[in-house]
């Protein structure tokens, strides 16, 4: 077998490994080390780590089967929609079972008379928003990942995305969801109609829990009439202050568009010169704006913001005029995260949310971490709900500077909290920011957390090694 950097230990005995492969038959149960190494890594670019099988169940029944064994042997179950994620969720930490939920990929039902649906974990976000769209519905979460991520990692992360600034994150709209808990019970929970207060919520206990407590393996989900008509826009400035206090602006004017991005001055020249779209280098930051609704009153908040953007000293306001312009607007946005590799090797790449109106101050703290630290730390993200996506920008081979961009994003965490924020927006915690957890979350609130925990799992085989800090 190739060597990883990841700890690998034999935890998976013959024994289990048969009974495991009786379960879902050869075809769905491997030990091949080519999928042991491709289970092994995720989104996150840390190092690889590597299961010790991989199970693509397709049932709840095999689910439940999969993890009673794996509680029989004392084996890590680690759930997997497609490895999207940014913050080493799925990473197989501590070997063991790597579960696979993309055979669940299943339409159910779309109630258009109940603006409900029905769906597997393992559908893919996009595939699941053109469904419901071709019925004219809606489905809002749209993390970047959306055209490979799936629905129920959506879920266990609580993705939120560029319209949550309107429509609010994931966990806004799961109304229920069935689970396989760390024990090996399958439970319903959550219900089906627009209310519903009976017992405690464990939905949206559930909804964020980074696959700790239990394997989601089916989602009830709440749907909005389709918007008849979309308005988007770009604004450049001089100057990324000016465009932060536009978002301030918009917020006083009462105006809360369908979508609030932003680019600072070196992520808009890594994405030109990655895709060469010939934007404005010289601009100090851009804002990317879409209003949506009936359509006289889409573009009239259209033309509110491009009023507010050129009464803050924006240079120049481009209005889309066909849906072609409007994709191409949103392309740059897009790529942000490829392109910044061509500024280094390595990013540290976090996910900070600040009350809006401390946009300002938290960028002037940025460019005061970068300069201490003598990194590049470069900016993008929600402009309209306050999450900033922060990249330490880093050489990986070099330990001096590896060093110095972790201690930069603790400065950014601390920063984060002193303007009232928190230091992730979308991401979750995994394994990437467990060390930090302590910054935010009191000890007393994470020994409930624990005990929580422990009565869902009380083996302690679900995802181990994530959220927690501790070895």
């Amino acid at each position: 077998m190739p060597a990883v950097s990841g700890h690998y230990s034999p935890m998976i005995v013959p024994e289990a490994r048969k009974k495991m492969e009786a379960v879902l038959g050869p075809d769905y149960f491997s030990t091949r080390p080519e999928d042991l190494v491709l289970y092994g890594t995720d989104a996150s670019n840390q190092p690889d780590f590597r299961p010790d099988a991989v199970a693509r169940p397709a049932t709840p029944e095999e689910v439940a089967a999969l993890i009673r064994l794996a509680n029989e042997y004392r084996i890590p179950v680690i759930p997997r929609g497609a490895g999207s994620g940014l913050t080493g969720g799925a990473l197989p930490v501590r070997g063991g079972l790597v579960c696979v939920m993309t055979r669940f990929n299943r339409i159910f039902e779309i109630d258009a008379d109940n603006l409900i649906a029905v769906v597997g974990p393992g559908l893919v976000t996009a595939d699941f928003q053109a469904a419901v769209e071709a019925v004219g519905l809606f489905y809002p979460p749209d993390p970047a990942s959306r055209d490979f991520s799936t629905l129920g990692g959506n879920a266990a992360e609580n993705a939120g995305g560029t319209r949550a600034v309107k429509y609010g994150v994931t966990r806004d709209y799961i109304l229920g969801l069935q689970a396989v808990l760390g024990t090996g019970e399958i439970i319903e929970t959550g219900v089906r109609t627009a209310k519903g207060v009976v017992g405690y919520d464990l939905t949206r206990l559930l909804v964020g829990s980074e696959g700790t407590l239990g394997v989601i393996t089916r989602l009830i989900l709440r749907l909005l009439p389709l918007p008849e008509s979309k308005e988007t826009l770009t604004a450049w400035f001089d100057d990324l202050s000016d465009a932060a206090r536009t978002v301030a602006a918009l917020t006083a004017a009462r105006v809360v568009p369908a979508t609030l991005e932003f680019m600072d001055r070196a992520s808009i020249a890594c994405v030109d010169d990655y895709l060469h779209l010939g934007l404005d280098r010289a601009a100090g930051a851009m804002l990317l704006v879409e209003t949506d609704g009936p359509p006289a009153q889409a573009r009239a908040e259209a033309d509110t913001v491009a009023r507010l953007c050129l009464e803050n000293n924006a240079r120049t306001v481009k209005r889309a005029d066909a849906p072609e312009e409007a994709e191409a607007m949103w392309r740059a946005r897009r790529a942000i995260s490829p392109a910044l590799f061509r500024a280094a090797s390595g990013k540290m790449n976090e996910d900070i949310v600040v009350p809006r109106s401390r946009i300002p101050e938290m960028m002037v703290r940025l460019d005061d971490i970068g300069r201490k630290h003598g990194l590049q730390i470069i900016s993008f993200g929600h402009a309209g709900d306050g999450n900033i996506h922060v990249d330490v920008m880093y050489e990986r081979q070099d330990p001096e500077q590896t060093r110095r961009a972790r201690a930069a994003v603790r400065d950014v965490f601390a920063a984060t909290l002193e303007l009232g924020g928190t230091i992730s927006g979308e991401h979750g915690i995994g394994t990437t920011k467990r060390e930090f957890i302590d910054m935010e979350i009191r000890p007393e609130v994470l020994s409930l957390m624990r005990r929580v925990k422990t009565a869902f799992d009380p083996a302690g085989i679900m995802n181990p090694g994530k959220i927690f800090p501790g070895p």
